[in-house]
């Protein structure tokens, strides 16, 4: 298997207009990163709270923050040149995040993001942060949030302890039809689940492993008390979390007619798929966010069990409806499989060919997020 340091790494943008809560939501993510090393690249310092975080120097436009992460300021055509300085192995990143405020729409920065040539990065996903509580005064001075909302793959409701619950019901509904599939998930003070966005290290470096009580533990616990007054207080209540495991193949038809037609609010997919015949000597790695969708072979370990393991993560899915149709795609029945879908006998390979359509060769763009990107 890739060893984690040799690894794409996942950028993400982070946009939304003034004042909707993105650089809050930003610094929470900085603040409960449970050792994820995060590098950010924003316009300038001034809203990013590293006194906070202890900072251990400066070089040129990039400080070093004393928790591991990097935080950058720079314009749209530096971009390529700080992916490239955040993304060499000496930097040491799990995820990358663009504060996309000044520095271009943030359907450009996913063009940017999707054409580029770096072959470390990831596309990571469009998340848009909308003010609840200035919503519709926000849409009538800046028409183009509509936009932006047909191209996120998340969207963040935020600040929604300022509206009542019929006027949150309506925004949601709102903000829902202007997003289209994008999971839609309501947050106060932009505290949400770093899961949602990446996965926050289990096993930090050993150099972290012993180590004093930092602000990071300080500024957690303080988030964390008072707020014992029933599970929906909780961040990850925002959301649900489906795993699912198979010990048999899936049949790579079904599986893609599967990711074809995944459900509204359903934005991120990881973990291995066991293709069986269809490729013995491989697991397939899956990537996919909101649109976006990636398979990396691997090669199976000597002696390792051959699974499938699959993580889905959005807002609003029903968790056993998802878990019944991945079941569907076990290729345990082949000829009920080949009945059910009209098809004759096709061979091992060709039952692979809509897999292989999402294996990064020369160019790292999948189809439909191109798609994605041009329609906005």
């Amino acid at each position: 298997m890739t060893s984690p340091r040799t690894q794409q790494i996942p950028v993400l943008v982070l946009a939304g207009f003034l004042g909707s809560g993105k650089t809050t939501l930003l610094n929470h993510l900085l603040r409960n990163r449970a050792g994820t090393r995060i590098g950010v690249i924003v316009n300038d310092f001034g809203s990013i709270e590293i006194d906070a975080m202890t900072v251990a120097g400066q070089v040129g436009s990039t400080v070093s923050l004393g928790n591991g992460c990097l935080c950058c300021a720079v314009d749209a055509s530096e971009l390529d040149t700080f992916l490239e300085t955040l993304t060499r192995p000496s930097a040491r990143l799990d995820v990358i995040v663009i504060e996309a405020s000044g520095l271009a729409e943030p359907q450009e920065l996913v063009r940017m993001l999707l054409a580029s040539e770096n072959p470390h990065i990831l596309y990571g996903g469009l998340v848009e942060v909308v003010d609840a509580a200035e919503f519709d005064g926000t849409r009538k001075r800046h028409p183009e949030i509509d936009r932006h909302l047909a191209v996120a793959d998340l969207v963040v409701l935020n600040k929604t302890d300022r509206v009542g619950e019929a006027e949150r019901d309506r925004l949601r509904g709102t903000v829902a039809a202007l997003s289209g599939p994008a999971a839609v998930i309501s947050a106060v003070h932009g505290r949400i689940d770093p899961e949602l966005l990446f996965d926050p290290a289990l096993r930090p470096d050993g150099e972290e492993k012993v180590r004093q009580l930092t602000f990071e533990d300080l500024l957690r616990e303080e988030e964390c008390d008072g707020h014992d007054d029933g599970h929906g207080n909780h961040l990850h209540a925002a959301y649900e979390s489906v795993d699912f495991t198979a010990d048999i193949p899936m049949d790579p038809r079904r599986f893609m007619a599967f990711l074809d037609s995944r459900p509204e609010g359903l934005y991120r997919i990881k973990g291995f798929a066991d293709f069986g015949a269809g490729d013995r000597d491989n697991k397939y790695a899956l990537h996919a966010v909101g649109r976006f969708l990636r398979f990396v072979p691997q090669p199976w370990a000597r002696g390792e069990q051959r699974l499938t393991q699959l993580v889905l993560i959005g807002a609003g899915v029903d968790a056993e409806a998802l878990r019944t149709a991945l079941a569907a795609c076990r290729a345990d029945d082949r000829e009920t499989v080949r009945a059910a879908d009209g098809l004759d006998t096709p061979d091992a390979e060709r039952g692979m060919w809509g897999v292989l359509r999402y294996v990064q060769e020369a160019e790292p763009a999948p189809e439909h997020a191109r798609e994605a990107a041009a329609e906005a």
